[in-house]
C-alpha cells in the first residue's frame, strides 16, 4: 500500500511545475466555477462568521485561494488556514503562489492536526489518489469540529449513462491524456489520472463510506454529465 502511495506522490512531484497549466487546458477553466460553488455551499451550511479551514491534498494551492477569495466576498474571517499535501514539488509551487499560507507535508491518513480543530476540511480532486481511503476518512472525522463539514470535489466512477456521459468519458480517457502529456511531458502521469477515475467509487458509494465514518451528506451535486461531483458531508 505504501509503495503504491509513494509512486503516486513521486508522479505528482514530476508534474508539479506544469500541473496548473495542464489543469486549466484540460478543464477549459470550468473547474474554477465548481470550486467556487463548493466554498459558497459550505459557508451556507455552516452559517458562521469565522472559520478554521484545512485543505488536504492541496496541491498547488488552488482551493486555498478560492477559500480566501470567497470568504472575503462573504465577509467571513478565516481564523486559520492550513494546506497539507504529501508532494514536496506541489507545495513548492503553492508557496510561490500563496507565500503567507501555512503548508505542511503529510498524507491524508495521518494529518498533523489536533482533533476537533477545523470547521472545514476540503479535498479537491485528491481523494482518489489516497490509497488508504478508510484511514483518511477516519482522520477527516477526527480533525473536524462537531458540526464541521468535509468538502469533497472529485471525479467519481460513473454507471452507464446517456450520450453526454459517454462523450465526457471519451474525453477524459482519450483526449485528456494527450493534452496533459504534451503540456507536462509526462504521458504516463496523464494516463494514470483517467484510469484512477475508473477505479474510484461511485458518488453513492462514497456517500455511504462517509456516513459509515460519521459524516452525513448535506449537499451533493454532479457537474459535466456526472464526470465531477461535489459532496459536502457534516460531522
Amino acid at each position: 500500500m505504501r509503495d503504491k502511495q509513494s509512486e503516486i506522490i513521486n508522479m505528482f512531484n514530476d508534474i508539479a511545475k506544469s500541473y496548473d497549466m495542464a489543469n486549466r487546458a484540460m478543464s477549459m477553466g470550468v473547474d474554477l466555477s465548481w470550486r467556487k460553488e463548493a466554498c459558497k455551499e459550505a459557508f451556507k451550511i455552516l452559517n458562521k462568521k469565522s472559520l478554521d479551514i484545512v485543505d488536504v491534498a492541496c496541491g498547488t494551492g488552488d482551493m486555498i485561494m478560492h477559500w480566501q477569495s470567497e470568504a472575503k466576498e462573504h465577509d467571513i474571517a478565516i481564523d486559520s488556514m492550513v494546506g497539507i499535501d504529501p508532494s514536496s514539488g506541489m507545495l513548492e509551487v503553492a508557496k510561490e503562489k500563496i507565500p503567507n499560507i501555512h503548508l505542511q507535508i503529510a498524507q491524508a491518513d495521518n494529518l498533523p492536526l489536533e482533533s476537533n480543530s477545523k470547521d472545514i476540511l476540503s479535498i479537491a480532486y485528491g481523494l482518489r489518489n489516497v490509497v488508504n481511503r478508510k484511514g483518511a476518512l477516519m482522520e477527516f472525522y477526527r480533525v473536524l469540529k462537531p458540526g464541521g463539514v468535509v468538502v469533497i470535489l472529485e471525479f467519481t466512477s460513473q454507471k452507464s449513462g446517456g450520450i453526454a456521459s459517454s462523450l465526457m468519458q471519451l474525453y477524459t480517457k482519450k483526449i485528456l491524456p494527450i493534452i496533459g502529456g504534451i503540456i507536462s511531458g509526462n504521458f504516463k502521469a496523464y494516463k494514470y489520472l483517467p484510469n484512477s477515475i475508473d477505479s474510484f467509487v461511485t458518488t453513492e458509494s462514497l456517500q455511504e463510506e462517509l456516513s459509515l465514518h460519521g459524516m452525513n451528506t448535506a449537499f451533493s451535486k454532479a457537474y459535466s454529465a456526472g464526470v465531477s461531483t461535489l459532496i459536502i458531508a457534516r460531522k
